[in-house]
């Protein structure tokens, strides 16, 4: 099975804070399902360590965090494409659910139609446009 894990399940996985449920565990470490992670997730790992948002002892640089993803993870960066930002532009846009590399990743998973496993209540919005979330309740 395919997965496309949000930022904050990367980030609870790599920090091991207890904040993973079983459930999203299981998926994580089962060897035959494939986990992904968006480019636009890079993008804002990299952003919160530059910006001293987020502390990780394994990550001493930016470029630390992608490497780690290649070489330590086993998870496979998956990079926005044009598809993708087609589905972003046909997305609903919500009020109360305004952050933009949330909708970048919503839009990949759902052009990818993979499963999309992220803590963020907000992302049960985009159930109806074909978002297939498995929600981590932490």
């Amino acid at each position: 099975m395919r997965y496309l894990i949000d930022s904050n399940i990367f980030l609870f996985s790599v920090l091991d804070n207890g904040r993973l449920t079983n459930d999203t565990k299981s998926v994580i470490k089962d060897y035959g399902n494939n986990i992904y992670i968006s480019s636009e997730s890079v993008k804002e790992m990299i952003y919160l360590l530059q910006s001293k948002k987020i502390t990780v002892k394994q990550w001493k640089k930016p470029e630390d965090v992608i490497d780690f993803i290649t070489n330590g993870t086993g998870f496979e960066i998956k990079y926005v494409k044009e598809e993708h930002l087609r589905t972003l532009a046909n997305l609903p846009f919500f009020s109360d659910h305004k952050d933009p590399s949330d909708r970048i990743i919503i839009a990949h998973a759902i052009t990818e139609k993979i499963p999309l496993i992220s803590s963020d209540k907000k992302f049960f919005l985009y159930k109806n446009s074909g978002l297939e979330f498995i929600f981590n309740e932490c």
